[in-house]
C-alpha cells in the first residue's frame, strides 16, 4: 500500500543563520531539532514524504522555498493558506490517491488534515501519546536508530 509521511515544517529556518541565502529546496530550508528529527523519520521509514507549511502548503522535499516566512496554523495570521486552498493543493500533488496518511504532529494540524483528505484515506498519529515536544524528539531519535516504526496508534478516518 503507498503510504504518505508528513511532516510539519518549524520556526528555525535556514535564513535565520543566513539571511542572504536566497531561495533553497524545502528539504534545507527548515532547521528546528522537531522537524529535523521528523525528516530523518521520513527518510528512514517511508518512499514519499512532504513538509506542511501554513505559508506554501504541501511541499516535496524538492520544492523550492523563495524566503524566510513566519506562519503558524493555529493563528489568524493572513497569509495562512485556506482550507480549499491545500485541498486542491493535495489534490494536484496526487497525494489524493494514498490511503494511508501519517502525520509527524501535534493536535493543531488535526483540523487542517481533516478539510483535506477524503472519505477513503486513513491518516493516523504516531505521536499522539506522547506529552510534549521532547518525548516526541526522544521517540523520532529512537526509532530511527532501532530501525523500528512507531506505533501508529491512532487511526482516524475523515469524519463525514
Amino acid at each position: 500500500m503507498k503510504r504518505l509521511c508528513i511532516i510539519p515544517c518549524g520556526k528555525k529556518k535556514i535564513w535565520d543563520i543566513h539571511p542572504d541565502k536566497g531561495p533553497v529546496r524545502a528539504e534545507d530550508a527548515y532547521l528546528s531539532p522537531f522537524h529535523q528529527a521528523c525528516e530523518r523519520y521520513a527518510k528512514a521509514f517511508f518512499d514519499e514524504w512532504v513538509i506542511l507549511s501554513a505559508k506554501h502548503g504541501f511541499l516535496r522535499p524538492d520544492d523550492i522555498v523563495p524566503e524566510n516566512y513566519d506562519v503558524t496554523f493555529g493563528t489568524a495570521h493572513p497569509e495562512i493558506m485556506a482550507a480549499d486552498e491545500l485541498r486542491r493543493q493535495f489534490h494536484e500533488k496526487g497525494f489524493f490517491d494514498i490511503e494511508e496518511l501519517v502525520m509527524l504532529g501535534g493536535k493543531k494540524y488535526r483540523s487542517v488534515l481533516n478539510a483535506v483528505i477524503d472519505e477513503h484515506q486513513h491518516i493516523s498519529w504516531p505521536l499522539s501519546s506522547y506529552k510534549g515536544i521532547g518525548y516526541m524528539l526522544q521517540a523520532l531519535n529512537r526509532a530511527v536508530e532501532e530501525k523500528h516504526e512507531l506505533q501508529h496508534v491512532i487511526q482516524m478516518k475523515k469524519s463525514v
